[in-house]
């Protein structure tokens, strides 16, 4: 079958031809019609767990995905042949989704498409989604605070601002300026230009006694994340999706998190019915062939997003 892969850790992804995968007992095999992008694919890809958790080579990119199941391993199992499903594969970081066959554990991260959910914005959802939400939670923001996002134009940051606007907490969005507008319809309070000076001065002028949780889903070194965490008042919470708070010296009385992902089928359930009925937009940024997918890792990389990247399998002549 067809995979975006790579042979060794920081080696460029590329399409390759790899064995389709055989479900083992308690596996359900998935006929991948869309993956979508997530940061966290170029970042195993170039190692970031390494060492953290069991890998397999070549590596096939991805987790996220939506299309229907044509195999059941042995063994009980939720799911039938011809399901219409989404979700998180993984692990093992390798048994990715940028391909035209996964197998998943049916207990892992992976419901049912429900009626009326565009299979694109399902396989969009599982990571965004998830993060969004259990980000939320962590930062015990249960309304009224003040919320910095910092990539907030991106797909998690997307979904965490129409989430945290549901609870009454008010958001500042940092993003680039052409994307300030398209926050606003999101929910964000107000917006902060990343290309105009540093954003902390940007984020005093708007809010001059601090914040209450910042969300930084961009900085990848623990200097970065101190200077946007110095926007936030003592008892606050500053969170990392990158793990860079550990290392940063932060403001006293301000704590750093280190976010890390639970992935859930029952939270996947509650998202998918909000994307559903309308209540939780997915922006998909653009959708593109498998074989496009490496350039696209390279812009994810750069930094950015706008919404989310969505690869097409569907159409594709499969055995």
């Amino acid at each position: 079958m067809r995979a975006i892969a790579v042979g060794a850790f920081r080696a460029d992804p590329a399409l390759v031809e790899v064995p389709k995968p055989e479900p083992a007992s308690g596996e359900v095999r998935v006929r991948v019609e869309y993956a979508s992008l997530n940061p966290y694919d170029w970042q195993t890809a170039e190692g970031s767990l390494d060492g953290q958790v069991p890998h397999v080579f070549p590596l096939v990119v991805g987790v996220d995905f939506a299309g229907r199941v044509d195999m059941i391993g042995g063994g009980d199992n939720r799911f039938r042949v011809g399901d219409k499903v989404f979700g998180r594969a993984g692990p093992p970081v390798g048994a990715g989704t940028y391909c035209d066959y996964v197998c998943v554990p049916q207990d892992a991260a992976i419901t049912l498409v429900p009626r009326g959910l565009d299979a694109r914005i399902a396989a969009a959802l599982p990571s965004a989604g998830m993060a969004a939400a259990q980000i939320l939670e962590t930062a015990v923001l249960r309304g009224h605070e003040s919320l910095l996002i910092i990539g907030a134009a991106g797909g998690v940051g997307s979904c965490l601002t129409q989430l945290a606007r549901a609870r009454d907490v008010r958001v500042i969005a940092a993003v680039r300026g052409d994307e300030r507008s398209r926050m606003g319809s999101l929910g964000a309070a107000a917006t902060v230009d990343t290309t105009r000076g540093p954003t902390a001065d940007s984020v005093r002028a708007v809010c001059p006694d601090g914040i209450d949780a910042l969300a930084d889903l961009v900085s990848g070194t623990p200097e970065a994340f101190a200077a946007h965490a110095s926007t936030v008042r003592p008892g606050g919470i500053a969170l990392s999706t990158r793990g860079v708070a550990a290392g940063a010296a932060l403001p006293e009385g301000v704590r750093g998190i280190d976010f890390r992902l639970d992935p859930s089928p029952v939270l996947l359930d509650v998202l998918a019915a909000g994307a559903a009925e309308g209540v939780l937009r997915v922006p998909i940024d653009v959708e593109l062939p498998l074989e496009k997918a490496p350039q696209a890792l390279d812009r994810n990389r750069t930094g950015g997003a706008r919404g989310k990247t969505v690869i097409v399998l569907r159409n594709h002549g499969r055995r």
